[in-house]
Parts: structure tokens; sequence; C-alpha cells
């Protein structure tokens, strides 16, 4: 079965940019001021950024700056697919946009020569605790908007209160096995099979970029690391008390929970459009994944706005007089809302009629009771290509323990991280 376009639309946050070699252009002379030294003001900018679905949205959100300042705003357009390797390009022959998307650290460190500082502008104040993106103690990335993931619950068969440590999750399953019931989904495409999940063990670390630095310099072991023990035997109960996940799509996942066939599922709030197409007659919420009695949400950044270092000044202040328009003239916050379908990342930003589940991920994400999306440092392809195929294999193999799950998990992290 095909996965539902609103997944699709909804996963666009996950898609991961291809590597970027950043040449450093030339040198400007302007010790990361500017790209020149021209004074006066901007006669427009260009904005280039990865997130295809929102491309009509965004050029008709730069038409209404325009006819507001009289600024021409251009939207370069891209498929999405080959934007990484686009912007490289347009970035290292000196014909970059003034305002383009970036998705991590990871190609913030690549692209720091590009990187405007944003620190001292008064809107970013606003953003969400934990959710601009730094690089040392620059901010250099504003979020486009917040997803979160977690448990999702049918209200009137899960009690969030009987779910929050192991034994009692592992209870909770076990009742609902005993009455034909899935207690909880998982589906057999990487991300929702064993993607996501993952991303527990690895973000209750202290700093879990730099644990995961040690684990593929051979520093730590997941073996010798209690969080990934439990969460070995969590796998282990999943396994026991509900049916294979091999055998279900995306699609019967959130089928079956909208059915009632299934209490709990793990997902995100872009589930919720899936769940709008079923009709659902029940209320839904968001738990967290109790993991070592963890009660917070996974919240995360798919991308970020960035401004061009190597532009002028007066072409950087243009842009950043656009990004500062977005996020808190009353006409800007209602694209980000209403015509992009963002959760806001700006807590200056109501949110206005919100679903069950955006609406958690929004409340926690403006308290900063959140965990990280600490998937977003792995190695690349790690999900598809090497753990995929160790959840698939611990899934038909009843005889494999949870720890032997965690020692395969590490050897496919060092075989990805070669």
């Amino acid at each position: 079965m095909a996965v539902n376009k609103k997944f699709l639309k909804g996963m666009a946050f996950f898609a991961s940019m291809s590597v970027l070699v950043a040449c450093g252009g030339e040198d400007t002379g302007d010790n990361g001021d500017g790209g020149g030294e021209s004074e006066g003001e901007a006669s427009g900018i260009t904005i280039f950024q990865s997130k295809v679905e929102i491309s009509e949205q965004l050029e008709e959100a730069a038409q209404a700056y325009t006819e507001e300042t009289g600024v021409p705003v251009e939207v370069i357009g891209t498929t999405g697919d080959d934007y990484a390797q686009q912007l490289q390009i347009r970035l290292n022959n000196q014909t970059g946009p003034s305002i383009f998307s970036i998705q991590n650290t990871e190609v913030a460190e690549r692209l720091e020569s590009y990187l405007y500082d944003l620190s001292d502008e008064e809107f970013v104040t606003n953003i969400a605790p934990d959710m601009e993106l730094m690089l040392d103690d620059r901010l250099v990335g504003i979020p486009y908007g917040v997803e979160g993931f977690g448990i999702v619950y049918n209200t009137e068969m899960v009690d969030p209160e009987d779910i929050q440590d192991y034994e009692s999750f592992v209870s909770t399953l076990e009742d609902f096995n005993a009455e034909g019931i899935n207690g909880f989904g998982l589906s057999s495409e990487a991300y929702f099979l064993i993607g996501h999940i993952s991303n527990y063990p690895f973000s209750l670390q202290e700093d879990p970029v730099e644990f995961m630095e040690q684990l593929t310099n051979g520093e730590v072991s997941l073996t010798e690391t209690e969080e990934f023990l439990r969460f070995g035997e969590f796998m282990e109960a999943i396994r026991a008390n509900t049916p294979t996940p091999l055998n279900t799509t995306y699609d019967t996942q959130v089928g079956d929970f909208a059915a009632g066939q299934t209490a709990m599922i793990h997902q995100g709030n872009w589930a919720a459009g899936m769940l709008e197409e079923f009709d659902v007659d029940f209320e839904v919420g968001m738990a967290p994944f109790p993991l070592e009695g963890n009660d917070k949400l996974a919240v995360g950044v798919g991308s970020n706005w960035a401004v061009n270092a190597q532009k002028d000044p007066a072409e950087i202040e243009a842009a950043i007089e656009f990004l500062d328009w977005l996020h808190t003239s009353e006409t800007g916050q209602q694209f980000i809302v209403e015509d992009f379908g963002f959760i806001p990342a700006m807590t200056n930003i109501e949110a206005g009629d919100l679903d069950p589940l955006s609406q958690a991920v929004l409340e926690a994400s403006n308290s900063g009771e959140t965990i990280p999306w600490a998937h977003n440092y792995y190695p690349a392809n790690v999900v598809p290509n090497d753990f995929t195929p160790v959840a698939e294999s611990f899934f038909v193999n009843e005889d494999m323990s949870g720890e032997e799950l965690v020692e395969d998990l590490e050897a496919a992290w060092q075989n990805a991280a070669q």
C-alpha cells in the first residue's frame, strides 16, 4: 500500500539534505559582516528553501511583503530533491540567495562562512526554548516551525497515568494483549519501525551529539549504557505483546488506530491529517515514551531560515527585515500558521485552532519541556540502510534478546559511521 500523501507532506520535514561541501567563498574583506562595502538600500532579496510544499504560499507571502514595504522579494523555485546541490552551486559561484534554509548544526558547520549571526536581532528572543539553531555561541538559524512525536493514544482506551514507566507500560501492553487488542503499533517503514523510537536512548544522554561522537570514536558503548539496555527491554516487551509491525504499513498503522483496533501508536503530530480523513469518533492525545521515566515529548525542527553573510550589508539588513516581518507582523504570522501550516516555533505567535496532537507539541515546545531529535545527527542513511535490517531481524527472531538488538544497533552505527 502506498504511503498516504499527508504522511509524505509531514515527512518533508525529515528529508535530510545531501552533504554540503562549503568552499567558503572568496575573501570579501568584510570580516564576516557582509560581502561588500555598498551602502544604502537593497534593490531586493531572494529566497531559496527546501520545503517544496510551501513554495506557492511563500511566493504569496513575498508578494504581500512587497506590497506592504515596496521591497522586491524573489522566491527561487526548486524540486526539493536537488535543493542541497543547487544551494551549493549558488553559494560557491557567488549567486547565492539572501535567505536560504539549512537543516541542522552538522550542515551549519559546513556552511559556516555563509551564515550571518542573528543573535542580536530582537525578534529571535521569541524562539521557543532550545529550538534555535546555534553554531558555537552564534544564532545562525531561525526554525520554520516545530514537530514532535511520542505515544499517540486513544483517550477512551488509555490513561497516560498508566504508561509513565517501564513497569506500567508493559503491564498496559499485557492487559491489551489479553483482550486481543494491539496495545502499541509500529509500522514497517524505516523511521516508523526504528528511526524515531531509537531517538529516546540517545536524546536522554546529557549531551546527545557529544555522546554520538564518542560512540563513533569507540569511547562509549551502547551495551554499557543504561538507557540503551532498558530500551532493549522495552523493545522485547513490544515484540512479546503486539503483532509484528513488519506486516504493517504506515497507512494500516494509523488506520487500525483510527478504527479502535489499536490503543496506542508511536507517531507524530503529522498523523493528525490522516486521522482527520478517517473521521475518528474519539479524542486522541500524545504522551511521552517513558524510557527511564522520560516525561517529555521529542520535539524538533526540520529546517531553519538562514541569512547569507556573504551579501552586502544592505541586502543582509533587508533579509533580516523580511524575517522579522514574517515572525512579528500579523500578516506574516498568518502565513506561518494558516498558509504554511506550521506549528509555530515562536512563543509570540498564536497558533489558533490546532488539532490535539499539534497542540500537545506546541505546549511542550513553548514550555521547554522537550527532549531533542537526536536522530537528526545520526550518520547519513543509518536508519534505512543499517538500523532497519537489525530491527527487522529482531521482530522476526523471537530468540534475539533486547541486549543483542542493542549490540547489533551499535555494530550498524559503526558500519554507517565509517
